[in-house]
């Protein structure tokens, strides 16, 4: 396993994060993704195995699962390894309780979900505390001196945020400096070969304040590793997830797939593991996020470590992709 810096902080994580969307489940009439998501039994093999091969970086979240993943995760951790070597990371933001002050960024819903996502993860701090997306109803003033105050109290040592508007990031990282309060380290945005419109200005925004960029959806949700066949059916997510659906199927979409495939097929090493190597060739990428439902799938994703893409074949992946709607803030 490679490690790096996280930014231009002194946190060093695994060069791959393992994300734990796929681990927990929920009552299925509540939680969307209760279709492909595994129970504890079926996800501790997930965690025992990455820690084997060296990953040391895990990015969960309060909403996966309602907390189970959190609870799933916690256990994991104090059964597998030592806290203090591993780099555990969550976010807030999306519904986790009952009545209108149980979602969003207000200093309210910031304080409670800190303790309750500490209580879950069993642990007196998070590495990396994340806001999973921008509140339009709640002032960002209040939400950075919030975090600035969960940073101050240790309950979390970073703080990072996840898809929003360049706009928006820089905004609330002069806020945050003016007032001389914590700001933001890292970055989580949707990042993949058929999308790749942060490279517009997020990117470049997050390179120019050495902020580490840790891209979700890496393989677009399974769509880059084969799993979203043009009229055929892949994973259990692949085949549950009407999120995707909605998002990759664009026709240049499977035109960027097919060139994935060629160059995969030259070297003799699965789609996924070139779709990988791909985002981790960028210079400002610190750990994409990767998601697993089978353990190959996982050491598969590590493998792409070895790989180093040609200029020529980088080209080639790139060529076909054309502009997208901005997906993935909401």
């Amino acid at each position: 396993m490679e490690y790096t810096n996280l930014g231009k902080t002194g946190l060093k994580v695994s060069r791959l994060c393992l994300g734990c969307m796929t681990y927990g489940q929920a009552d299925p009439k509540q939680y969307p993704h209760a279709g492909w998501t595994l129970n504890e039994e079926q996800s501790r093999p997930f965690y025992q195995r990455a820690l084997e091969l060296g990953i040391n970086f895990f990015d969960t979240a309060d909403m996966y699962g309602f907390g189970s993943s959190e609870e799933i995760l916690g256990r994991a951790m104090r059964d597998f390894t030592r806290r203090e070597e591993v780099v555990l990371a969550t976010k807030v933001y999306s519904p986790i309780g009952k009545g209108p002050n149980g979602r969003g960024l207000s200093r309210k819903h910031i304080m409670e979900s800190i303790d309750a996502s500490l209580t879950r993860l069993g642990t007196d701090y998070v590495d990396l505390y994340q806001i999973h997306r921008w509140d339009y109803e709640t002032p960002i003033e209040e939400t950075m001196e919030a975090l600035h105050d969960v940073v101050k109290a240790g309950k979390a040592l970073y703080i990072g945020a996840s898809s929003m508007y360049a706009w928006q990031f820089a905004k609330a990282q002069t806020v945050a400096q003016l007032n001389g309060w914590t700001r933001f380290v890292s970055m989580q945005p949707q990042y993949n070969l058929v999308y790749r419109e942060e490279e517009r200005e997020m990117i470049p925004l997050c390179r120019d304040q050495g902020v580490g960029v840790i891209p979700w959806s890496p393989l677009a949700r399974g769509f880059l590793a084969g799993n979203h066949k043009n009229g055929g059916s892949g994973t259990a997510r692949a085949n549950n997830d009407g999120m995707a659906k909605g998002m990759y199927h664009q026709k240049v979409d499977y035109d960027v797939a097919k060139r994935l495939a060629d160059v995969s097929t030259s070297r003799g090493v699965p789609a996924m593991q070139v779709a990988l190597a791909w985002v981790l060739s960028k210079p400002d990428i610190s750990a994409p996020i990767i998601g697993a439902s089978k353990i190959h799938h996982l050491e598969e994703a590590v493998k792409a470590l070895e790989i180093t893409l040609t200029d020529d074949e980088i080209a080639q992946l790139e060529e076909p992709y054309r502009p997208h709607p901005v997906l993935g803030h909401q």
